[in-house]
């Protein structure tokens, strides 16, 4: 199995490059040319993770902060210039290791390389999904606003999980009864409407964000 590589940095030219080397080397390569989408590509899970320090608007020391508490892969800083004090901040937000521009290709592999081998792989990894402030960590089912976990029930969780792994699709209340509580429950598919409002109640208190939608007469959707 090839092993991924997540490559993130704003300048598109460094990205194609390096993902045009990293290809050639036989790795699995993401890419991603800003902080947001960052988050969406640590979805799945890389192995190790190029993460350039200084982007627009969301910068990698706070791609890194957002991201160490559930991705445990080494993560290398790229950065043009590095100081004592830039190190401090790069190690606290969950950084590996620091490699500054310009660099040699050989270098960087080899660092690359290093990290993999001293990695204690994870197989299966963590499932985790980042949508705006929110992420769900479906392994040890828990959900954060802005890294504040909400208090779900098993039930609510459930719901939670069912929905937003398949953004966009209408549920109505007799599936996701029948998903979750299963054919030969007792009981009816009313719960469901009572375990949604209980779920939007617990993200509101943390959020204004709507993430599980009403679709009248037909059910209920999470929002892409």
């Amino acid at each position: 199995m090839k092993e991924k590589i997540l490559i993130v940095d704003d300048e598109e030219d460094i990205v194609t490059m390096l993902e045009r080397f990293f290809t050639g080397k036989g790795y699995e390569v993401a890419t991603a040319l800003d902080g947001e989408a960052a988050l969406k590509q640590a979805e799945r899970v890389p192995d190790i993770i190029l993460l350039d320090i200084n982007m627009p608007k969301m910068d990698g020391l706070m791609v890194c902060r957002r991201i160490r508490d559930y991705v445990s892969c080494p993560i290398v800083f790229l950065t043009a210039r590095i100081e004592d004090m830039d190190k401090v901040r790069g190690f606290a937000a969950g950084g590996d290791d620091y490699i500054v521009k310009p660099f040699s290709m050989a270098e960087l592999e080899a660092r690359v390389s290093a990290h993999l081998r001293r990695e204690a792989r994870r197989y299966g990894g963590t499932k985790i999904k980042f949508d705006g402030e929110l992420s769900i960590d479906y392994e040890e089912m828990q959900v954060y606003i802005s890294n504040t976990s909400v208090p779900l029930a098993k039930k609510e969780f459930e719901i939670v999980e069912l929905l937003s792994q398949n953004a966009g699709q209408v549920f109505d209340k007799e599936r996701i009864y029948e998903n979750i509580w299963g054919y030969d429950s007792e009981g009816d598919s009313s719960v469901v409407a009572e375990h949604v409002r209980r779920i939007r109640t617990k993200l509101a208190a943390l959020t204004d964000h709507i993430y599980i939608e009403t679709v009248w007469g037909c059910g209920y959707r999470w929002a892409k």
